[in-house]
This record gives structure tokens, sequence and C-alpha cells, in this order.
């Protein structure tokens, strides 16, 4: 008798609701974004904020294409615009990428990976203009869906700008995702 309440406990712990990413399915959400740039001839990172969008269209219910594109404030510090300051440091990043997601759609919860491309333009601060650089980016998340419509989630997005001296190693993204779902 006692196996009957120890299976009960065990079914219902492991049943989920229908997974629900499907091939061609489309979705486009706002992205509130925590950015963070490294410059090489600096010994802290510069810190700020952003927004981003996204989109993605479901190639299969494991692979989706995605689209994204973002503004981050990197930087509001006085130093910028000191003279003897090197010309590396902007105050914003702009990117906009396109790549391949895997994702793992078995439950509400929906982890996913993702590789991307793209071109990223960096300007303000000691920046003379603006600098056009091509780059890519790795990204992992996590999503709930909230039903077939709607779902948010978190993604950690790192960055790698193709220059020359390495001057910017690292641009890092901290992202939370509004999203809303059709084509199902």
């Amino acid at each position: 008798m006692k196996r009957a309440p120890a299976a009960l406990v065990l079914a219902v712990a492991t049943a989920s609701p229908a997974a629900w990413a499907v091939e061609r399915e489309n979705a486009i959400g706002v992205d509130p974004t925590a950015s963070m740039l490294k410059v090489s001839d600096k010994s802290s990172p510069d810190v700020g904020g952003g927004v981003g969008v996204h989109y993605t269209y479901g190639i299969t219910d494991a692979f989706n294409l995605v689209a994204d594109g973002g503004w981050s404030l990197v930087a509001l510090d006085e130093k910028l615009w000191d003279p003897t300051t090197p010309h590396t440091r902007p105050t914003n990043v702009s990117n906009v990428d396109v790549g391949l997601a895997y994702v793992l759609d078995v439950l509400r919860w929906v982890p996913y990976g993702a590789a991307e491309i793209g071109g990223y333009a960096l300007q303000g601060g000691t920046i003379d203009g603006l600098k056009i650089l091509p780059g890519a980016a790795l990204a992992v998340g996590l999503d709930y869906r909230f039903n077939r419509s709607w779902s948010a989630g978190v993604e950690l997005r790192e960055h790698f700008l193709f220059t020359e001296m390495s001057t910017y190693p690292t641009f890092t993204q901290a992202l939370l995702r509004f999203e809303y779902v059709w084509g199902w």
C-alpha cells in the first residue's frame, strides 16, 4: 500500500502540460537589459542599462531563427570627456544580430541556447564619430510559457566584437524577456 501514494506523488511531480513550441511559431518581444563593456585600457568594466527587441521563428520544434537588436548605455563618466582619455571609450553600444537557437521545449519552462552574428555600433564618449564593428554572440536563456500567447524569461548574452587589437574584449548583457507568441 505504501507504493500507491509514492507512485501518485511521482506521477504528479513528473507530469507536465504539453510542450507548446511548434514549427512556424512566431514570437516578438522587448528586453530590458543590464550591460557591461570591458575596455582593454581600463581596469574596471563600464556598466549600464538598455533596451532591446527580439523576434523568433520556429524552423522546427527544436530550432528557431532568432533576430534581435538593442541599445545599451555603458558609461556616464565625466572622465570620458577629458582630452587625455584614450579614444576607445564609448558611452553607448547598439547591436543587430541574427542566428539560430536550440530550444528544449519540454515543460512550461523552456531553456535554450543561441549563436548569432551581427553588427555593433559604438558611439559617444571619447570615440570620434561612429565605430562600426562585426561580431558574434552566444546566449543562454530560460523562458516561462504562461499560455500559448505569452511568455517571459531571462537571458545571458556574451558578445564578441571583432577588432584588430581586442580593444573591447567583452560585451555582456543580462536581459529580462517579455514576448507575445502567435502562429501555433
